[in-house]
């Protein structure tokens, strides 16, 4: 019994690892185009690492050169807090444009629909 266990979580372990390394890395901000990122509200995205739509939210806007902060809630558990309980959310992803009172909620992603937000954002 306790070689199952074992086994059972080896292989648990062994199948997270592997879900992670498939995971592609960041893309960093182009430096030079730094005061361009300027123009932007804060922009929070709440994601996960395997989530199809969460890589495409990360690739548009890292491709766009548009600063983001990336709050994944399988390792950060505060930010599953943020999300289930401020946001009322289980899904992801989930942009929060701007903070406080003048907060801007965008429940998934299209690029169109991202546009039409940030420039509610922007007018606050």
């Amino acid at each position: 019994m306790i070689r199952m266990i074992i086994a059972l979580a080896s292989l648990m372990l062994s199948l997270t690892a592997a879900v992670a390394a498939d995971a592609p890395p960041q893309s960093q901000l182009n430096p030079g185009k730094a005061a361009e990122t300027q123009k932007y509200p804060r922009i929070v995205l709440y994601s996960v690492a395997w989530c199809p739509h969460c890589r495409q939210t990360k690739e548009y806007l890292t491709g766009n050169n548009i600063p983001f902060i990336n709050r994944d809630v399988e390792l950060d558990g505060a930010a599953m807090e943020e999300l289930t309980g401020k946001y009322n959310s289980t899904g992801v992803p989930v942009l929060v444009f701007g903070s406080g009172k003048d907060e801007l909620v965008m429940k998934g992603f299209t690029p169109e629909l991202f546009q039409e937000n940030l420039k509610k954002a922007r007018k606050k």
